[in-house]
């Protein structure tokens, strides 16, 4: 859904969305081994809903706001994954070919400990801005259209996900009728985004905070947060 009082030249209008699903794991970055998951959908997780929908490299996302519509309920399992992954193909056997040495997923599996949410449903707020990439032909309306006929159809690149690609994701257009939750914490530092350079990745951070179900993003971060690490959104 669009909010037509938020028309700007810069950037798109507000553009809402909602996305259930009956498990989530967001997972937090301090725990190594063991999945455990926020108590609420992290950014990078809502703007990964929004470009399931419509990604094109001539817009970029930009998450307002996360609203809490269902209590926080955690659930404990175990799941089996593999300790590794599959090394890159060297370059020299795509171009000559060779023979590659075989993985065996089933003797490099171990269970591990997953806390996960249960039975969530999140409204979610954002808008896109036009990157460099955009051609001569492209425009705020033309995505903003766009966008809505596909989410009102269902249509996706790929299937939405809450986390863990297994845990597929509802996507709707919100009826008007969410309520958030009353429930007012600190969630502590939150993962806000990845600053991709050809030097290393940096993971960003921001204080979270829900405030009666609903928990606002920064639009750009500070360098008090991010230790010296500067990046707009």
């Amino acid at each position: 859904m669009i909010s037509g009082g938020d028309r700007v030249q810069s950037r798109s209008p507000t553009i809402r969305v909602r996305a259930k699903g009956k498990l989530a794991c967001f997972s937090r970055p301090e725990f190594k081994v063991e999945r455990v998951s926020y108590p609420v959908m992290t950014p990078s997780a809502a703007r990964g809903v929004v470009e399931a929908l419509l990604w094109k490299p001539a817009i970029r996302w930009h998450i307002e706001r996360i609203t809490l519509l269902t209590p926080i309920i955690y659930i404990g399992f175990r799941r089996n994954e593999v300790n590794s992954r599959i090394p890159r193909i060297p370059s020299r056997l795509i171009e000559e070919g060779g023979s590659l040495s075989p993985y065996y997923c089933d003797s490099d599996r171990s269970q591990r400990n997953t806390i996960a949410l249960k039975d969530v449903d999140y409204l979610v707020e954002a808008h896109f801005t036009m990157t460099e990439k955009a051609g001569k032909g492209d425009n705020i309306l033309k995505f903003t259209e766009m966008f809505q006929r596909r989410l009102e159809k269902g249509q996706c690149f790929h299937r939405p996900y809450l986390g863990c690609r297994e845990f597929d994701a509802d996507v709707s257009v919100p009826d008007g009728s969410e309520c958030p939750q009353s429930i007012t914490q600190d969630i502590g530092l939150m993962l806000w985004d990845i600053a991709f350079s050809p030097t290393g990745n940096i993971p960003l951070f921001f204080p979270a905070r829900l405030e009666n179900g609903i928990m606002e993003i920064p639009l750009e971060i500070r360098d008090d947060i991010t230790s010296g690490q500067e990046v707009s959104s």
